[in-house]
């Protein structure tokens, strides 16, 4: 899988947001980010370049209701998933949540390992969803709208059907080396006639659009035998 996936924790209480942190934090898995405050959260959804796979957001916080937050984010085009954490655990309170937007809802305490669960449930269903951005080098990547979107300069770029095949297959290795034969069988079927030149010149037009520099790969690099994604934006000034 591709990660640490980008975790926005919106929840005033210290001690619970130190361990929340900690736990998605352990195995890289999660890139968590906190704020106590549903002001401060709308300020980083609104930040341009920042991105989040999903949402932990307490129901009661300093400056509102979580589910106003929720109906505000859904309004706005936020489509990833949120997860409510909240003491109440009655059905109208479960039910006024979910109607907010929220994608799943869970009462305090809970054991984090159904947590986790519950997060990782929430992100395989995004992730096959129409809904799903993934973050590509400097890019926001939308499948389903076959685009690249480049907060930085407000650049958009449309894919093919099978140029967006490709990322979505190398973001899903998570950085790792694909062979070309695996990714010619999972993007043109198993069943093809279809030989590597096509995928060679499939990744060439690809590169064309994404690279800064197309004789300098920095986002679809090649590895021996096949191709790999360069997830994280480059560094500045690299």
């Amino acid at each position: 899988m591709a990660g640490p996936r980008p975790v926005l924790i919106v929840e005033d209480d210290a001690a619970l947001a130190a361990t929340l942190t900690d736990q998605l934090a352990l195995d890289a898995e999660f890139e968590p980010s906190v704020v106590g405050r549903l002001s401060e959260a709308e300020a980083l959804l609104a930040t341009p370049g920042v991105h989040f796979d999903l949402v932990l957001l307490d129901l009661t916080l300093p400056d509102g209701d979580g589910r106003e937050f929720c109906i505000r984010a859904r309004r706005g085009g936020f489509r990833m998933p949120i997860i409510m954490l909240t003491g109440s655990d009655s059905e109208a309170d479960i039910v006024s949540g979910l109607d907010a937007g929220a994608n799943d809802y869970i009462a305090k305490p809970f054991r984090l390992a159904e947590l986790l669960a519950r997060i990782r449930v929430q992100l395989r269903v995004y992730d096959s969803s129409e809904d799903a951005i993934f973050q590509v080098g400097p890019y926001l990547f939308r499948p389903a709208a076959k685009q690249l979107h480049d907060p930085a300069n407000g650049k958009r770029l449309r894919l093919t059907e099978k140029e967006a095949a490709i990322l979505k297959y190398l973001y899903r290795a998570g950085g790792k080396p694909v062979p070309r034969q695996i990714l010619l069988n999972e993007v043109w079927g198993y069943n093809s006639n279809v030989t590597t030149h096509t995928l060679e010149t499939h990744i060439y037009r690809l590169r064309q659009k994404i690279e800064p520099n197309p004789a300098e790969t920095r986002i679809l690099v090649t590895e021996t035998g096949g191709y790999r994604l360069e997830l994280a934006p480059p560094a500045e000034g690299a």
